[in-house]
């Protein structure tokens, strides 16, 4: 049998579909259709806390303030680490920042000024000199991953380090 040839011209409009992924037809529509997707540059700025402008009165039944057993720093001592980091990163400006920080530096972790996230020793820095030191530390990754990384060779100078914050 012969194969009947598709009929042609513009009352036939038909979308030809190109079967092989790496055709430069398939690469222009992906970058076409991805592009609807852009992110906005407002998408890797952090969340800010939200405030409502007219904040609903709430019935009196529920709690109208924080619990002031959240004011003591005892009950930072019972927080597990993510906990810490939690409240360390989403309660900025607060006296309950400060004591998730306070804890913190109990726990060996020390903040880094210029990447704005805590490091811990993982083991004896290889070179230690008035400056800085160099080794392998563990950060706490808060951007992209809400864990614990370790980083190789890290040179941590001292200059960068938050030493306002006594324990």
């Amino acid at each position: 049998t012969a194969a009947k040839a598709a009929p042609t011209g513009p009352s036939t409009a038909v979308a030809v579909v190109d079967r092989d992924p790496h055709s430069r037809a398939n690469i222009l529509r992906f970058l076409d259709s991805s592009l609807k997707f852009l992110p906005n540059p407002h998408d890797c700025e952090r969340p800010k806390p939200y405030v409502p402008p007219n904040p609903y009165r709430t019935p009196s039944y529920y709690p109208q303030a924080p619990h002031p057993v959240f004011n003591t720093p005892e009950i930072f001592t019972k927080f597990d680490t993510d906990t810490l980091f939690f409240i360390f990163y989403y309660q900025q400006a607060t006296y309950q920042q400060y004591l998730a920080a306070r804890e913190l530096k109990k726990q060996s972790w020390r903040y880094h000024k210029k990447y704005l996230t805590w490091f811990q020793r993982h083991d004896t820095p290889k070179v230690t000199t008035d400056e800085y030191e160099q080794g392998t530390y563990i950060y706490f990754d808060y951007e992209t991953g809400w864990i614990q990384r370790i980083k190789q060779e890290f040179v941590f100078k001292y200059l960068y380090l938050e030493d306002e914050l006594s324990v």
